[in-house]
Parts: structure tokens; sequence; C-alpha cells
């Protein structure tokens, strides 16, 4: 995988209005659903287009270290069914990636060994224990000392009962989904009724349904009761969309900078979050045209502050805010508490970083409030977190001298980012 391997990377100043077209990669959250299916899968499924990224290829490893395998065909990778084989320890490197540490360990019950769960030092602190606790409800032997994060160690013995269980999915969506995508493949199936507060990220929900469905299962939402029936799943032929989240940056600069940026292949109709950057647009006073071809995003320059609820899109949030800091006045972002435990705690690290340069930024109890100032140059401290290397550059566009620590970071999505960032500013 290519990408930036310097220590900082030079953000560069959009001299003039910009007239660019950009291809982003597949989606991460799609393609690392659809490869745990397509290990859930009776046959072979042929993923076209995913992303080639660090979380993604850690997906494929855990799927191998869980009795699957896969091979590269061209730009497309084909996923055998997992075939759980022998009782020898294993393990599953989760490196950062909250999908990998949450879709997982599932899967390592439908084996018979041990598999022991461990990653970065960032994963530890991600919250998992929720999942961890509803997961031993049904059936599933997990040891972790009492932590509720990793280290932890799954004992599979050949398989999983399900059945009904309460889950608290309020600080990630990605609970929830985990046990929807295991469970076809548990003997009862799983009945998930949701306590303890509203998941962020709706859209994730609904992508999880809607990829199920693909693959064959039928799930059932009934409001906060979730019911997936044990199936077979089979998709042959499954086709990735671009990475809405990942065109964040893109779509922001032509706001930042003033002029047009096309993102190809913007899908007519989605699951993603990414795509509420169409109505954003519009209410920043841009102008966003969806088109055959893909999303024609054509800015002003110019940008209205705003009070924006970003709970269902939270992932955006670096980017967000970074636009923001060129406003025409304040702007308030709430809704997105459950960022304190992603990659990094996104919200104290804006408020750090953005105030750093000269904006002054507030981290609330849920989210930001953004006033913006003159800004300068200076070192953007990256946290290894690939969105805070997006918001840099989009910092950049209008700011001489922002140096991005780690750029290398953004490989957890988008290895070739840098390049494709200063290959759109010509």
């Amino acid at each position: 995988m290519a990408g930036n391997t310097a220590s900082t990377w030079a953000a560069p100043v959009a001299s003039g209005a910009l007239d660019a077209s950009v291809g982003v990669p597949g989606s991460k959250s799609i393609t690392n659903r659809a490869y745990v299916l397509a290990a859930l899968s009776a046959a072979p499924t042929l993923v076209r287009k995913p992303l080639d990224s660090r979380d993604a290829r850690l997906m494929l490893g855990a799927l191998t270290s869980l009795g699957g395998s896969w091979e590269q065909a061209g730009e497309n990778v084909l996923v055998q069914p997992l075939v759980p084989e022998g009782t020898e320890p294993g393990a599953v490197a989760l490196g950062n990636a909250g999908t990998v540490a949450r879709f997982t360990p599932a899967l390592a019950g439908l084996g018979s060994k041990p598999v022991v769960f461990d990653g970065d030092e960032a994963i530890r602190r991600r919250p998992i224990a929720p999942l961890l606790r509803a997961l031993r409800e049904l059936g599933v032997d997990i040891e972790d000392d009492g932590r509720g994060a990793p280290p932890f160690t799954v004992r599979g013995h050949g398989g999983i009962g399900g059945g009904k269980v309460e889950l608290d999915s309020s600080a990630s969506s990605q609970f929830l989904s985990a046990l929807l995508l295991a469970a076809p493949s548990f003997e009862s199936g799983v009945t998930v009724r949701l306590v303890g507060g509203t998941p962020p990220s709706e859209p994730h929900i609904a992508m999880t349904l809607d990829l199920l469905r693909r693959f064959g299962a039928s799930p059932e939402r009934q409001g906060t009761e979730f019911h997936v029936p044990g199936a077979q799943l089979s998709c042959p032929d499954y086709t990735v969309e671009p990475d809405l989240s990942t065109a964040a940056p893109f779509v922001a600069a032509a706001a930042v900078a003033g002029g047009t940026v096309r993102i190809e292949g913007w899908p007519q109709r989605t699951t993603q979050p990414g795509d509420w950057l169409r109505s954003l647009m519009t209410e920043l006073g841009q102008g966003a045209e969806l088109t055959a071809d893909g999303l024609k995003v054509t800015g002003t320059g110019e940008i209205r502050g705003a009070t924006l609820d970003l709970h269902e899109v939270g992932e955006l949030t670096p980017v967000v805010a970074a636009m923001l800091c060129f406003a025409d006045g304040p702007s308030v972002i709430s809704g997105v508490a459950h960022l304190r435990g992603h990659e990094t705690d996104r919200l104290a690290a804006l408020a750090t970083e953005l105030s750093s340069f000269g904006a002054r930024v507030t981290d609330t109890e849920d989210g930001l409030r953004i006033t913006p100032a003159p800004l300068h140059g200076g070192v953007f401290h990256t946290y290894d977190d690939h969105r805070l290397v997006m918001a840099a550059a989009v910092l950049g566009l209008r700011v001489p001298g922002v140096e991005v620590e780690n750029p290398g970071t953004v490989g957890k999505t988008f290895p070739g980012f840098t390049e494709t960032w200063e290959s759109m500013l010509g």
C-alpha cells in the first residue's frame, strides 16, 4: 500500500479556485462488512472494488486467522468461506481497527479453538465491553480478566446458540452491527433489544441491514428491537461503493478554496452517512449537484456559520470542524460525545489542534464550539487518527505553513490521500 511515509507533510495551499475530478477508494465500512458476510457464506464471494487499506487488510488477516482465505483478483478480492479447523490456539491482530475488534470475536466463537484478540495500544482504550457482555449471554466463551477490552480470548466450542439479548450500543453502532452480521450463523439467530440510549450513526445500522439482505439474510426491525434468523448466506458477486466519508475533505475543499470539485462515482442511492455532505453544502451556501458521473460540488469560498447535530454522521466531524474555521461566524457541533472513544478523543484533539492555529475552538460535553479567527501555520498533530490528517489538509488550503505530523496514518482508510490531494490542487 502506497502512502506518505515522511514524518511531516506540508499541506499545500490552494493558489486559486479549484477545477478537479477526484476518485476516492471503496468504503471502509462496506468493505469490512462485505468481507465478514462473504466469510460466513456457503460459497466464495467476489468483492469488487474493495478498499485496500490497513483496516481492510487487518480484516482479511483476521478472517485468515479464523479459518478463511482470500486471493487478489486484479482490483477485486475473492473471499472463501470460513472453514474453522484445528484446536491449536490462534491470534487476531486488531491494529486500531474498530470494525475488526467488534465484528470478528463472534466468528471465533463458531470455531473450536482459543483465539487471542489484541492490537495497538489505542484499541485497548476503545469501548467494547457491552458487546463482549452480550456475546457471553449468547453463549460465547470470552476471557478478558474483567477488562472489557483487548487483549481478550475467545474459546470456540464449535458454534453459537444465539437467542435473545439486550445490548447497550450507545457508545458505538458497531456493537449492534457485530451481532447482526454474525447472527445468520447462530443456531437460533439473534434478537437484540437496544437499551441504554440511541446508537450513534443510524446510517451504519441501515448499511448493515442492507448488506445482510444482499447476502440472503432476512433481518427485521421493530423500533429498538432487531431480529435476524439463522440463514445460509450467498452473494457470488458484490461491488463496493466509493467511500463518501473519505470524500469529505474533497467536498470541503470546494467550499474552502472555491471552484468546482467532482467526486467520481458518487452513488445515486446509498446508506452511507457521508451522503449527508450534499445537504450540508447547500446549508453552508455551496452548490452540490448529483450527476450521472458523480457529485459536482461548486464552492464560493464563503462559508456560513452553522449549528449542526452530527450524531448520525460523527465521522465527518474533523473535516467539518476544520471547514467551519473559515466560516463567517461562530458554529456549534453537537451530538458527537461518542467521538471521545474513537481512534483518539477526537473532540479534545480537534479543540487543541485547531486552537493552536488561532481559531477559538472549545470542546463541550457532546461537541465543539468554533469561533473563526485569523489563522497561522504550525504543526498539526494527528494522534494516529486518519480523519485528523484530512482535517489538517482542509485547514492548509488557506493557511500557509501547515505541517501535518505523521501523514502516513491516513493509510487506515486512504493510503494515497496526500498524492490525490496534491493532484487535486494541480
